[in-house]
């Protein structure tokens, strides 16, 4: 027997007393640990490394791909607050485990930790359940890529450019400057009109005396001549469409022409055609539409001649000029 162990036999701690017993059940224990629970706890250790570079991989080979094929430095953006969403969540996940394995292992029993841990969880779900929900939401419009910082959108009722996203809320201010935070549990129907391209509608009103081909003409001249300039070439999807002819309201007629444009970029050649219609049809003497404008037709003048010519018709005698009798009518005499 080694020098120390005899030492420890002696005295209070020799076999058969209780110190003494209470280290041989030690060095059970020990041995049982060491045989039974260290390789399984050591095996844990080891997967929740290999899951958290797993992870670490994961979030950067996303960050990485992000940087390579991301249109604007704002999805970057989004994709780096993802990653470390994500990051941290499952790390938060792989230690959680990890530590309830470690503490079964050393005996301790988990079942009223758990018990508490959901009685807790449950409470806190119901008192921060709109918390849950904009996070959530959150999550998945990053990860749908539903809109980005600087994007002209429509969502709860507002209308603007976004300026800051996190996944709890969205910043939008509006034309006028309005700030608005929106939470994102609150945005259910997003309209990004930033996407792709945009379409304008201008209603062109001329007066009714005007030659409709001679107007479509012209309408179609000025639009060619604007989607055509300098200014705008680049701006314009497609050619400007003249769709004809399309109502007629009193003296009016309407024709509408479409524009279509990059994402939000119809405001400037939208105004600059309005502006050269206005000077065509002053140099073509056209006037524009007016629903309330009182013009004589054809059939007005014809009318209003006959009744020029037709001969006078005998006029009835006024009542209150009538003379009265001088005999009784009553009587006859």
């Amino acid at each position: 027997m080694h020098p120390f162990q005899l030492a420890a036999r002696m005295a209070w701690f020799a076999e058969g007393r209780f110190l003494g017993k209470v280290m041989d059940e030690w060095a059970i224990d020990a041995q049982e640990f060491i045989h039974t629970k260290l390789p399984h706890l050591l095996l844990v250790a080891l997967i929740a490394f290999f899951l958290n570079r797993l992870l670490r991989v994961i979030t950067f080979r996303m960050i990485h791909l992000a940087e390579q094929h991301a249109a604007s430095p704002a999805r970057i953006s989004q994709v780096k607050t993802l990653a470390g969403v994500i990051r941290t969540t499952g790390l938060a996940i792989i230690w959680l485990i990890t530590g309830l394995q470690f503490l079964a292992a050393l005996g301790v029993n988990l079942a009223p930790l758990l018990a508490s841990a959901g009685v807790a969880g449950i409470a806190i779900g119901l008192a921060a359940q709109n918390i849950v929900k904009d996070v959530l939401n959150g999550v998945l419009m990053l990860i749908e890529d539903q809109f980005s910082v600087g994007d002209t959108v429509r969502m709860a009722g507002m209308t603007g450019t976004v300026e800051a996203m996190t996944l709890r809320k969205t910043t939008v201010r509006d034309a006028d400057g309005t700030l608005y935070i929106i939470p994102n549990s609150q945005i259910a129907i997003v309209a990004n009109l930033s996407v792709g391209y945009s379409v304008a509608t201008v209603n062109v009103s001329v007066d009714y005396s005007a030659d409709p081909d001679a107007v479509l003409e012209l309408l179609k001249g000025i639009a060619m001549e604007v989607r055509n300039s300098e200014a705008f070439r680049q701006v314009f999807v497609a050619d400007p469409q003249v769709l004809g002819m399309d109502a007629v309201k009193g003296s009016e007629m309407i024709f509408p022409v479409v524009f279509k444009t990059l994402a939000t970029r119809q405001y400037a050649p939208v105004r600059e055609f309005r502006r050269q219609v206005k000077l065509a049809l002053e140099e073509h003497h056209l006037l524009p539409g007016d629903p309330n404008r009182v013009f004589t037709t054809l059939m007005d003048k014809t009318l209003s001649v006959r009744r020029r010519k037709a001969p006078d018709q005998p006029q009835a005698p006024d009542p209150t000029a009538i003379k009265p009798q001088d005999g009784n009518p009553f009587s006859g005499d």
